[in-house]
């Protein structure tokens, strides 16, 4: 294993901030792994560590594939996480949001250029992110439709569903974007938290990887075979949005099955504590996501469901 800065931030008044990339093997660049973008995404953190460790046992075996280098980036945004904020601490920009960069421009456009610079010759890049609403997903990897990604590569993670999204303006600020139209093959992988360590998906999420890089010949691991994933689009899932704001109570957790008409969240009212409403199931499938935070507001999104087309 070789730890080395792939990128460093020069501050006048305290120590600069280095990007490390942990890099395996040696030979063609075949994948890169990104961490956490954002200050508040320890669990994507948290695997990227996981995975460092199991590579580095890997190497050390002999088991990383001649000819390939693997390289882990667990976070660009040490400053975030030191003071606990999800976004840049001194304009709340989003680095997630500023790709290809700018090495003469703010701070997390510089960011954002010194690490596309450094990733964007790898054949495979494979991002662990979260979402821009707070909430829990079942474990899956996510692509963009930029006309050239291959879902196929993506069911080689083994995880239970493959959602292709529509790219939208916003989105060709995001690495996964620029990664793909750079001819990176790149998938997000979400996982069941953000904020807080969920052991069970970070396993499933990390042995994803190492499936893949297996799959790929990278490495030589013996996992098991994972999922046959099932490939879904945005309109396969139902949005259920809240009709009052207040304390939200969920009912259905990420992977339970509901039906039409299932009540899926009460709404308190924060002062009184009466229920003020409760949100009904719009259509009979899978919970794909959930809101995860106590309060809501009116027109807040706080679940997705996958709708059970064929009965």
């Amino acid at each position: 294993m070789r730890k080395e800065p792939i990128f460093t931030v020069s501050n006048l008044y305290r120590d600069h901030m280095d990007i490390y990339g942990y890099h395996f093997g040696k030979g063609d660049k075949s994948v890169c792994i990104m961490g956490a973008c954002r200050g508040n995404e320890v669990q994507q953190l948290y695997i990227c560590s996981q995975l460092i460790r199991q590579l580095k046992e890997l190497e050390e075996r002999g088991a990383i594939v001649k000819g390939n280098e693997i390289v882990v980036i667990p976070t660009i945004n040490t400053a975030s996480m030191n003071v606990g904020k999800r976004f840049w601490p001194t304009d709340d920009s989003d680095i997630n949001r500023m790709f290809p960069g700018e090495l003469k421009g703010e701070t997390t456009k510089r960011i954002a250029a010194g690490v596309f610079e450094a990733v964007k010759e790898y054949s495979y890049g494979i991002q662990f992110t979260s979402f821009y609403m707070p909430g829990d997903f079942i474990p899956h990897v996510r692509m963009m439709d930029t006309g050239v990604q291959n879902p196929s590569l993506a069911n080689l993670f083994g995880l239970p569903y493959v959602l292709i999204r529509e790219a939208k303006p916003i989105d060709k600020v995001t690495l996964n974007y620029n990664w793909q139209i750079n001819g990176t093959n790149a998938f997000s992988v979400y996982t069941s938290s953000t904020d807080q360590i969920d052991e069970e998906s970070a396993k499933l999420a990390a042995a994803s990887v190492l499936r893949f890089l297996t799959r790929m010949g990278m490495i030589r691991y013996p996992g098991h075979s994972g999922y046959i994933a099932t490939v879904l689009h945005e309109n396969d899932l139902a949005s259920v949005r809240t009709d009052q704001a207040g304390i939200y109570r969920p009912c259905f957790q990420p992977g339970q099955e509901v039906r039409r008409g299932d009540v899926l969240a009460e709404i308190l009212d924060p002062f009184e504590g009466e229920v003020i409403s409760h949100i009904l199931a719009p259509a009979e499938g899978i919970v794909f996501f959930a809101h995860s935070q106590p309060l809501v507001m009116e027109g807040a999104i706080i679940y997705k469901i996958i709708r059970r087309l064929h009965l």
